[in-house]
C-alpha cells in the first residue's frame, strides 16, 4: 500500500475491518489487520492471505485505536475479527478522558 496519510480509508485483507487514518507520524508505518496488511478502501487484497489467530482479537466500530507513541490513530469505521497493529505492534483501544466533576 501507497504511503498512508490522514483522511486515508483503509480496509483488511483477511476480515471485514474498515478503518480511517486519523492522525499518523511523519516517518513511514505499515498498518495491519489481522496479520495481513491492509489496503485501500476499493482496492482488492493480494491473495494468500489468512487472519493469524494471534492477531484475532477483533475491532469495535466507533471505537479509535492508537500506538504506545500516540502518534498513529485509527478510527474503526466496520468491525471485524482482526487485531489492528502498527509495524507489527498492537494497537490499543483509546480511552476517553476524564472530565473534570462539576461540584
Amino acid at each position: 500500500m501507497s504511503e498512508l496519510k490522514v483522511g486515508a480509508r483503509v480496509r483488511s485483507s483477511v476480515c471485514t475491518t474498515e478503518g480511517m487514518v486519523v492522525a499518523c507520524p511523519p516517518d513511514g508505518f505499515e498498518l495491519t489487520c489481522g496479520g495481513a496488511p491492509m489496503v485501500a478502501v476499493g482496492d482488492d487484497p493480494a491473495p494468500g492471505y489468512h487472519l493469524d489467530s494471534a492477531c484475532a482479537g477483533g475491532t469495535k466500530i466507533g471505537k479509535r485505536y492508537v500506538d504506545e507513541s500516540g502518534a498513529l490513530e485509527v478510527l474503526c469505521t466496520k468491525a471485524g475479527e482482526g487485531t489492528l497493529a502498527a509495524n507489527g505492534a498492537l494497537l490499543s483501544e483509546k480511552t476517553a478522558k476524564r472530565l473534570p466533576s462539576s461540584d
